[in-house]
Order: C-alpha cells, then structure tokens, then sequence
C-alpha cells in the first residue's frame, strides 16, 4: 500500500495529504453539503492530535493517506449524526437503562467476556461495522424499509482486510469480522478522543494532553451516538447496552456522569502479559502506518500507560457502591468460563440458562482460533519482568491477580480489596 501510494504521488494519480483542521472540516463540509458538527469541544482534541501527527508520528506515505481519509470519515459522520438527530428528535429521547460496562486494561479478556455476554438477547451490543461507522448514510431510511442494502458491512469488510493484507498478524491478535461484537472506542474516535489514536499513531503529546482533560464531552456523544446506533438497529431502547473499551480505565469518573446507573464488570490479568500484549497491539498496528517506530519506546510508553490506567481506575472506584461492581479474573475465564459467567449473572440478577447456547457457540469458536495465538514478549519491548513488578505489583496485591508460573497468594476466593 505504501509503495502505490508512492508511486501514484510521484504520478501526480494521488494527491498530498493535507492534515490541516481548517482544510479538513471545509471537505466534510463541502461533501456532505451539511455544516452542523454540534458541540465543537471535539476541535480541541483535534488539534492535538493533528500537531502530534505531524510532529511525532512520522507516517509513511500510507500512514498519512490514512490519516486524511480517517480524519475527514470522523468529520463526515459528525455533520450527518447532527442530521439524523434533527431528522428524528427520538432519537435523543432513547432511554438507556443501566448499561453493563466491562472495565479492564488492554489485554486483559475484555473482548472475550464482552463477545459471551452479547450473545444474550437480553442486551444490546455494538457491532463491528458500527464501531467503524456508527452513523447510517443520509439513505438510510432505505434501508430501513428494504429499498436499499447498508453499505456500512461492505466497507467494514474491506478495511478488515486492507488492514490484513498490510499485517497479517492483525487477525491472531484481535480477531473479528463486520457483523461480530465490538466495543464502542469508535465512538469515542468520533471525538478525536482516546487511545485508539495511541494505538496506531506514535502521538505521545496527544495521549498526555487527553490525560489532562474532562472526557465528559466525549462520553455525551458517545451516549448520544449510542442511541442512534440503537435506533439504526430497530431494538428496543429498554434493553441495556454491553460496553467495554480500555478507555473506560482513564475515564471511569467522565463514564460515570453520563451513565449514573451503570453497572460495572472489572478485569484483571496478569500485568506482565498486559503491558507486553497491549505494546505487541500497538506495534503490529503502528509499522503499518510509519517506517520509524522504536520498539524499546514503545514498551516504556505502554507500561506507563497501563499503570496510569490502573491507577485512574482504582481512584474512582472509591466512589463507587460495593454492590454496583464485580471483579472477574482473567485465570478464572480461562480455567472455568461457565462457573464465572454464573457469578456475573448472580451480579447483573439473571437467569443465565437462556444465554448458555450463544456462549458455548462463542467458546467453540474462540477456542478453534486459539490454533493461531498471539505470540510475544516484554524482552521484545525492552522491558524485563522486574520494571513491570515494580510499577504494579501493588496492583497484584490488591486485587490478588494470579501471575503466570506462580502459586496463587491465597486459597480464598481472589476479589478486590481496593
């Protein structure tokens, strides 16, 4: 990709990138015929990520077409979100009663606890297209009544496997197809907010300039944007949504006043295959956009952004009621996944019988992509067993996370205790 790209510049078939805010709203602008982005909170985070992009992100050719044409599908989703909400002010009326939100480091079996609960019909859950475009083109309504096909899937798919075909490991680390269950961090994108950008992006003074700001803003629209998924989706705004992206972790206290009645899941795994699963992520999605990425830097910046994490969301859980949260261990999943998923509906007060049928289809599956595992290293990010002890072994401690290759602390059931 990034040679064609080249190629096509040099041909003068491909033009320039243009990574400028002004520039960018002007084409979104200018090709949805629309102007109304609503709250423009979101221009700031834009402009910390656009200087960061273009003063640390040192993208290839193809890092920076992807930049342009992600920057200007945020923007153009923007401008039509504000028109399906002036188009169908019932959409904004959508209650959204006590979602079940899943809070957990990256790495840490949050997609896999998140993929076994939205198998209950109970619930709502995002899907991945969505997470990719959560806003329906102006056509929808088409859609709607069977005139016209969603073209949302369709280019879902393609970008899956564009993003494939540049890394293959790509699909062991995170696998999903359009129609799977997905977390919502695109609707946080839809603010230029969050680690999503971390994740693909060498953008340190952005991730820094997040983590000194209020993400309410954000989580409003995302809420907002929620609803308007639920609506594309024709389901019932009665039943509750499953959520869980790691961004929840630095912004559990923003969660929490968007969504008061939020029941809370809490993950926890060891540290050390965190921090070197979460830099392995990073890694595999930054060199696809950028010839210059320091793998050692890489390892420092998620171990730090992993302890920061751990940190944030230890502090806000001081405000939250004992009886509104659970903690789920990683090693447990792994060891009974039937057994824990019980305990979690004792929490969330279900039946679990009627879901067991989707979960076991989900855990036959799981396991049959297990013959392609995510292979790693902390050495691989010049990291040692000892730098990650020594920022989170307290986090072990308190919440009597099992490490791999030693005998559990203790016999007694392992919940938190802080």
């Amino acid at each position: 990709m990034d040679m064609a790209i080249r190629g096509g510049r040099r041909l003068g078939t491909v033009a320039p990138a243009r990574l400028e805010k002004d520039h960018l709203l002007e084409q979104a602008m200018e090709a949805t015929g629309l102007d109304d982005f609503g709250d423009r909170w979101f221009e700031r985070p834009m402009e910390a990520l656009l200087d960061a992009v273009k003063g640390e992100a040192r993208l290839n050719a193809a890092g920076d077409f992807s930049a342009m044409k992600q920057f200007h599908h945020v923007l153009r989703d923007r401008l039509l979100a504000q028109m399906w909400f002036k188009r169908h002010p019932e959409i904004l009326a959508r209650p959204m009663p006590r979602p079940v939100v899943i809070v957990g480091p990256m790495r840490s079996g949050t997609t896999r606890l998140h993929r076994l609960l939205a198998g209950d019909r109970r619930f709502s859950h995002m899907r991945s297209f969505e997470t990719i475009s959560p806003v329906p083109r102006s056509d929808f309504e088409e859609v709607l009544d069977g005139r016209r096909e969603d073209f949302r899937p369709v280019l879902a798919g393609r970008i899956m496997k564009a993003a494939r075909l540049a890394n293959p490991r790509t699909l062991s680390i995170h696998p999903t197809g359009p129609y799977e269950p997905e977390e919502e961090l695109g609707l946080l994108v839809a603010s230029m907010w969050g680690m999503k950008h971390e994740a693909q992006w060498q953008v340190p003074s952005y991730g820094r300039w997040c983590e000194g700001e209020s993400a309410v803003p954000a989580y409003r629209h995302m809420a907002n944007l929620l609803r308007l998924v639920g609506w594309s989706q024709q389901v019932s705004s009665i039943r509750p949504w499953i959520l869980k992206t790691p961004q929840h972790m630095l912004d559990l206290d923003a969660l929490l006043k968007v969504f008061p009645d939020a029941r809370l899941i809490f993950t926890h795994r060891d540290p050390h295959k965190v921090v070197g699963s979460a830099a392995s992520l990073a890694w595999n999605q930054t060199i696809i956009y950028s010839d210059d990425v320091d793998p050692e830097r890489m390892g420092r910046e998620w171990l730090r952004k992993t302890a920061l994490q751990i940190e944030r969301m230890r502090a806000a859980r001081k405000t939250i009621r004992p009886e509104r949260m659970i903690d789920v261990q990683y090693e447990d999943m792994e060891r009974d996944w039937n057994g824990t998923m019980r305990r979690v509906y004792r929490f969330l007060e279900l039946d679990i019988e009627p879901a067991l049928p989707a979960m076991e289809d989900y855990m036959r599956r799981a396991r049959a992509l297990k013959r392609h595992p995510h292979t790693y290293s902390l050495a691989e990010f010049g990291l040692a067993e000892g730098d990650v002890r020594e920022r989170l072994d307290d986090y072990v401690r308190a919440f009597d996370v099992p490490i791999e290759g030693e005998r559990p602390r203790s016999m007694a059931p392992r919940s938190a205790r802080a």
